[in-house]
């Protein structure tokens, strides 16, 4: 199992609230995303450059008040869209990195080495949306209840169909350094990055915290960082 880090995911309480964020705290306004039928929400997405993981890019996700989910009542959205207290957090601190999404191969075999840990990555479900080259097609991890798991340092699951949405991106101009991440569980987030080939992102023990390094045109090293209570 080789994944790669796929996205990093930052939340907002509006995606107009997400563009200004990106705007003023990384210097570059995203490009188009689309939306998400099966969830009610709706994105927009910056390439990132990485030698590591040459498919990374950064997606602001946000709730679509104009939508409804097509994923039911009382299945949740993905990433704790639908918890009440980071949706306060949002509303009053504005946009933020709350997760990240893994890229693997065989995603019924990593939800399965990570069932042999204890962990329940939720069902495999098929998901899509539409993009001017067609019909954009993955299968995604995403438990009933939304959770992002050990406070969203836990990474999503994904595996893309043919194609892949960075393809169709402009050319990046911030380059991933690197990503951190920190919890009180931090020998079983270990063992599960280890058991689906991600064994080189740092992680440590200590108070939830996910903290990603990128690199601006400019050579200018940009933090974003988001902390939880255990």
């Amino acid at each position: 199992m080789h994944a790669r880090i796929d996205h990093l995911v930052v939340a907002a309480p509006t995606l107009e609230d997400g563009v200004a964020w990106c705007e003023a705290t990384l210097g570059v306004t995203p490009g188009p995303g689309g939306a998400h039928a099966l969830f009610g929400t709706h994105n927009r997405l910056l390439r990132l450059s990485s030698n590591d993981h040459r498919q990374a890019y950064l997606e602001i996700i946000a709730i679509d008040p104009q939508a409804t989910p097509a994923r039911a009542a009382p299945l949740r959205r993905w990433f704790d869209l639908d918890d009440s207290t980071l949706r306060d957090q949002l509303d009053r601190q504005g946009p933020q990195l709350i997760h990240w999404v893994a890229s693997v191969p065989d995603i019924d075999g990593a939800c399965a080495a990570w069932r042999r840990l204890g962990i329940d990555r939720g069902p495999v479900i098929e998901a899509s949306r539409p993009t001017p080259e067609g019909l954009l097609r993955w299968r995604i991890a995403v438990r009933d209840d939304g959770q992002r798991l050990l406070h969203g340092t836990l990474p999503t699951l994904i595996q893309w169909g043919p194609v892949h949405p960075a393809d169709q991106m402009p050319a990046p101009v911030l380059g991933l350094v690197s990503l951190h991440l920190q919890h009180p569980q931090a020998p079983l987030l270990r063992a599960a990055l280890n058991a689906i080939g991600l064994d080189h992102v740092t992680v440590e023990t200590g108070q939830p915290a996910l903290q990603v390094w990128l690199t601006s045109a400019l050579g200018t090293l940009l933090t974003l960082s988001h902390q939880e209570p255990a």
